[in-house]
């Protein structure tokens, strides 16, 4: 459980950068050592069930292969690791008041409606359901925040929250196989001492706890739950972890696309929502977050769920509140207060995570953004309203994206942020068919939040673990699903 710390919000540096790059320099100095823990750890990762199906057969478990990771563990500041738990249950109730304030969000999100055809789509829904009422007051949400660790220029190392995801966070269930791994390794070098500065993770347990507590509130033991999940399912052990996990709570689990709630779902006079006339329960969006998941025909199937009484994860306002512009939005000084009129102490702490956001919208605030994004863009990042990896914008590309948009109001579908720059650490990312090699990376540690909340009243704030994901500094952005980053484990120091 994650419970509120006393801590600083900064690290010294001095104390991180020694730390960082001695931790296993005995080891990487071993060229053979490597290449035979490489071995070990690779069949150790199948053994433990750290696996993703292959490129070439992604629909299929006939041949599939370990998930990319770390040979060993990433130094992680021990205090900063601390105070993303510890604000992890204020994101949720953040997260559940934004949902909730239907003014907040058309005035958040009313410049990018404008311009940005998906955002406008989802809030389309969004007013229909709210104009039909509402069916279901039991709110289920699955969250995943991310954050890396900024060098300032002063020398500390602060954590910078880069976004949170509302809809299909993903990697909770391989995140709960990945200790063991490293764990088993640090055994095979004989640092024993090291193992507990790995902490324990079990996201799959928590996401599920979410899910079959919402499950229960439903109130029908017949009633399923249904997992919407794209055609390419590669990633499919990560939602088997917390499957798993459901039909151990004899819950039962079915997977189908958009495609077949358009063919074969239906809602009954209670706006019921029947799949292959089983009763759904709980809908968990593993997929729909990106324009490209979207026909015509999977818009009305995502209406029909959202009409439905079934419990949806995340329901349409949720995963609206997800959305970058709505981040920059909540950054803005004196926003936070109106959701913790009585709690400013957890003002204090999501407050303290941010990076510096700016706004596009049209106006002298916009075009004070666009001067000076393009004044120094190595400063910033310049980030659509999208989710999934690999769609900000660095450097002297922002220039050039800039140039196009800065008079026009396509400008306001996006936000810029301050870039980030952490501190880098050598490691080995393990990858089938690619060479081993040491590299200079950097890491994103995101934590998961899993709330519940029956009409007015929350019934489950958890932080339910954490996920680290590490790449190569050579890569500006994108994560493991995109094929850059891998899985990790933080070694607190």
């Amino acid at each position: 459980s994650c419970k509120h710390w006393i801590i600083s919000d900064s690290f010294s540096s001095d104390t991180f950068q020694v730390m960082a790059l001695q931790v296993w320099d005995d080891v990487f100095r071993d060229e053979k050592l490597v290449a035979d823990l490489a071995a070990v750890v690779k069949d150790t990762a199948l053994l433990q069930g750290v696996l993703m199906r292959t490129k070439s057969e992604p629909n299929s478990s006939e041949v599939v292969n370990y998930a990319p990771f770390t040979l060993l563990p990433s130094p992680v500041p021990q205090n900063l690791y601390e105070q993303a738990k510890a604000v992890q249950k204020d994101f949720n109730q953040l997260v559940d008041a934004v949902s909730q304030d239907l003014v907040f969000l058309e005035q958040a999100l009313g410049s990018a409606i404008k311009v940005d055809d998906f955002t406008a789509k989802l809030f389309d829904i969004y007013k229909q359901v709210l104009h039909e009422g509402v069916a279901q007051s039991v709110c289920l949400g699955i969250n995943r925040s991310d954050y890396m660790f900024d060098l300032g220029t002063d020398g500390t190392v602060s954590l910078k929250q880069i976004e949170i995801n509302t809809i299909a966070a993903s990697f909770g269930g391989l995140a709960s196989r990945i200790p063991a791994v490293h764990r088993h390794i640090l055994h095979v070098l004989d640092k024993y001492d090291d193992i507990s500065r790995l902490p324990d993770n079990n996201p799959s347990k928590g996401i599920a706890e979410g899910i079959s507590k919402a499950w229960e509130l439903y109130g029908s033991e017949r009633a399923v739950v249904m997992f919407v999940v794209e055609d390419v399912q590669r990633n499919i052990f990560d939602h088997r972890c917390v499957e798993n996990e459901l039909w151990s709570r004899s819950i039962h689990v079915i997977r189908r696309r958009f495609e077949d709630v358009i063919e074969r779902a239906s809602l009954d006079e209670k706006r019921r929502l029947f799949m292959d006339d089983q009763e759904v329960a709980v809908v968990y969006y593993r997929h729909g977050y990106m324009p490209h998941n979207y026909s015509q025909q999977n818009w009305q199937a995502r209406l029909l769920m959202e009409r439905s009484r079934a419990v949806k994860c995340p329901d349409i306002a949720t995963h609206l509140t997800g959305a970058k512009k709505v981040q920059q939005e909540l950054a803005r000084p004196g926003v936070l207060e109106q959701w913790f009129p009585s709690d400013p102490e957890a003002v204090r702490r999501i407050r303290a995570t941010f990076a510096g956001l700016y706004s596009f919208d049209m106006g002298e605030e916009g075009d004070q953004t666009v001067a000076l994004a393009t004044a120094n863009p190595d400063r910033f990042v310049l980030k659509p309203q999208r989710e999934g990896g690999g769609n900000n914008i660095y450097g002297e590309e922002i220039r050039v994206v800039l140039e196009g948009i800065k008079d026009k109001p396509e400008r306001s579908s996006y936000i810029l942020m301050d870039r980030i720059r952490p501190q880098p650490v050598r490691n080995c990312l393990l990858r089938s068919g690619m060479p081993l090699k040491l590299s200079e990376n950097i890491s994103e540690l995101g934590m998961f939040g899993v709330y519940v909340r029956n009409g007015k009243k929350m019934v489950l704030n958890e932080c339910a673990g954490h996920l680290l994901r590490t790449k190569s500094i050579e890569h500006a952005d994108g994560g493991v699903a995109a094929g850059v980053a891998v899985l990790d484990n933080p070694y607190l120091v």
